[in-house]
């Protein structure tokens, strides 16, 4: 078995009670997430993705701190490793898909930036049909985001990074799940991650004096971007493998298109609809495997 995926397994019905927790988390963080990038995104123009992910951080480390009151003191060093990595990988996350973002757009930037989730779920099963259901939604998200061609490298290359900083987010943080109590993980790297971004926002917002509606949307953003789903998504991963997780993540673009259809008023084209259709197919054979598999 994986080291990934080695948890401790209770009787069936606490299992089902854990997994069906687990997927509503998810749901849940991927919602959260993807309303909140777009309200950053709204603030690009005033503040740009580096002030708006200095403004994520910041509130993160506000709300979070106070609430866990993480104790630093007696942490060892194989619990201090995950923190200081998931720290800088957070930062590098978020500002690479935003840069990609700006660049390239939405469409490419999200689909390259799931070659990293899809990466971790296909090389932590060696399952067949959990190879299938994530290379399933792979190919639905290509379909639903519908990404153009580009000559920016710049682009493909942050949008990448991202890409690698979203899969090492996923094995860090279920890591830092297994090692550390309740939220305590979270709370610390988010106590990291400020106390580098702090000086980095003070030069940033010298040169850039942002406007008031700026300021709440990044505030808006690091709420729910930053800090529903870093919350939603370490007490997921400690009731799902990694691989689900890596696949369930495909449900990301889901949420854009219908927040845009139902909110915007943006009709979906039939190509949309048939990419949606087949991410929550990948899921449904994903999940369903598991189970069989945990009732076996």
């Amino acid at each position: 078995m994986n080291t990934v995926d080695t948890i401790e397994r209770p009787v069936a019905p606490a299992a089902a009670r854990r997994r069906g927790a687990g997927f509503a988390l998810m749901a849940a963080s991927s919602a959260s997430n993807q309303i909140g990038a777009a309200l950053g995104a709204s603030a690009f123009g005033a503040i740009g993705p580096i002030g708006v992910v200095a403004v994520r951080q910041i509130v993160t480390a506000l709300v979070l701190v106070p609430v866990v009151r993480p104790r630093l003191r007696g942490l060892r060093a194989d619990q201090w490793r995950p923190i200081l990595a998931l720290a800088v990988v957070l930062g590098v996350m978020n500002l690479c898909l935003y840069a990609a973002i700006e660049r390239i757009g939405l469409g490419l930037a999200v689909t390259l930036e799931f070659l990293g989730p899809l990466t971790v779920a296909v090389a932590s099963s060696r399952r067949v049909m959990d190879i299938a259901g994530a290379v399933l939604a792979g190919i639905g998200v290509v379909i639903l985001t519908d990404p153009g061609p580009t000559t920016d490298v710049v682009g493909i290359a942050l949008g990448l990074l991202a890409a690698t900083a979203w899969g090492l987010y996923i094995l860090l943080n279920r890591t830092l799940g297994l090692r550390l109590p309740g939220l305590q993980g979270t709370a610390v790297t988010s106590l990291v991650a400020v106390a580098v971004w702090i000086p980095i926002a003070v030069v940033w917002f010298s040169f850039h004096v942002p406007t008031a509606a700026a300021v709440v949307l990044a505030l808006a953003c690091g709420m729910l971007s930053s800090i529903v789903p870093y919350v939603a998504d370490l007490l997921a991963l400690r009731r799902v493998p990694a691989h689900i997780f890596g696949t369930f993540t495909s449900i990301n673009p889901i949420w854009a298109a219908l927040a845009g259809w139902l909110l915007l008023r943006q009709p979906l084209d039939v190509h949309e609809w048939a990419g949606i259709g087949l991410i929550v197919i990948s899921n449904g054979v994903v999940s369903s495997a598991q189970l069989r598999r945990r009732r076996g």
